[in-house]
C-alpha cells in the first residue's frame, strides 16, 4: 500500500472509568475513516499508579478493540493496563480489523512517577508489518531512550502513545522531531488532552512528522490525522542515505 492514513484521537481521559472511554471513543470513530486509529496512553483508565484497581485481568479492553477494529475496519492501537501472571505491564495493542493482534509492553517505564515500582519493563522491540508498512510501537517515556528506537532500516513509521503533561510539552515536541530525523521515518505521537486525577495539565498537543522534520497533520474536533505516502519516504532516504551511515550495535535488553 503506497499510502497509509492514520487519525488519533486527542482524548480527554476519563479516570479510572473504562466503561465511559470506551464510549467517548466509539462516538468519536464514526466519523472517522483511516487505515489505523491511534489511542493515547492508558486510554481506558488514565496514566494510574494503583494497576491492582484499574488492570485488565481477562483482556477486557483488548475484546473491545478487536469488536471496534471490525466494526470500523480499521486497525486500532493504544496501550492498556494489564495483569498477566501476577505481573502488571503498561501494554500497547495494535489489533486488525480481522482481529489478528500484536502487543508491545512499555520498555521504559517513568521512575519519577513510580511506573517502575508498579509495572514490569517489556524485554522486546516491536515492529509491526501491515498494508505494507514498517511500524514500531513505543509508548510516552521510550521517547527520551534513541538508542532503543535507533531504526536498523527495518521500520518506516513511528507510533508513540502518550500521558505527557504541559510541564514538559516544549521537550515531547522536540524529541518527537528528533527521532523522525534521526531514523528517517514518519513520526506519530499521540498525547491525550484535558487534567488527570493528579491535577495534572494535558494541552492539545499531538504531532506528525516526516522524516525531514516537517510537520505533516491536520486537527479538526479533537481528531489529529496524516497520511504516508512511501515513495516519498523512500525518495527521501535513498537521496539522503544517511541510515547506512549509523553504528552498528546490539542491545542486551534484560
Amino acid at each position: 500500500m503506497n499510502t497509509l492514513k492514520i487519525s488519533g484521537i486527542n482524548l480527554d481521559i476519563s479516570w479510572k472509568d473504562k466503561d465511559a472511554n470506551y464510549q467517548t471513543i466509539q462516538k468519536a470513530a464514526q466519523y472517522i475513516s483511516t487505515d489505523i486509529l491511534l489511542l493515547p496512553e492508558m486510554f481506558a483508565t488514565g496514566f494510574y499508579m494503583k494497576p491492582n484497581e484499574i488492570a485488565d485481568e481477562n483482556e477486557e479492553t483488548l475484546r473491545w478493540m478487536k469488536s471496534l477494529a471490525h466494526e470500523r475496519q480499521t486497525a486500532v492501537c493504544g496501550s492498556v493496563a494489564v495483569k498477566e501472571n501476577d505481573i502488571f505491564y503498561n501494554r500497547m495493542y495494535f489489533v486488525e480489523p480481522n482481529g489478528t493482534f500484536y502487543s508491545y509492553d512499555k520498555r521504559h517505564l517513568f521512575s519519577y512517577s513510580g511506573e517502575d515500582k508498579t509495572y514490569t519493563p517489556g524485554k522486546e522491540k516491536v515492529i509491526v508489518h501491515y498494508k505494507g508498512w514498517r511500524i514500531l510501537l513505543q509508548v510516552c517515556y521510550d521517547l527520551r531512550f534513541p538508542v532503543f528506537t535507533r531504526n536498523n532500516d527495518n521500520y518506516d513509521v513511528i507510533l508513540y502513545v502518550a500521558n505527557w503533561p504541559k510541564s514538559r510539552i516544549d521537550a515531547w515536541q522536540t524529541l518527537l522531531k528528533a527521532r523522525a530525523i534521526e531514523n528517517q521515518a514518519y513520526v506519530f505521537g499521540l498525547n491525550r488532552i484535558g487534567v488527570d486525577g493528579n491535577n495534572l495539565q494535558y494541552p492539545e498537543s499531538s504531532y506528525c512528522y516526516f522524516a525531514d522534520g516537517t510537520e505533516v497533520s491536520s486537527a479538526s474536533e479533537n481528531i489529529i490525522s496524516a497520511e504516508f505516502t512511501i515513495e516519498k519516504l523512500e525518495n527521501f532516504r535513498e537521496k539522503f542515505p544517511f541510515l547506512s551511515d549509523r553504528d552498528d550495535f546490539s542491545l542486551n535488553l534484560i
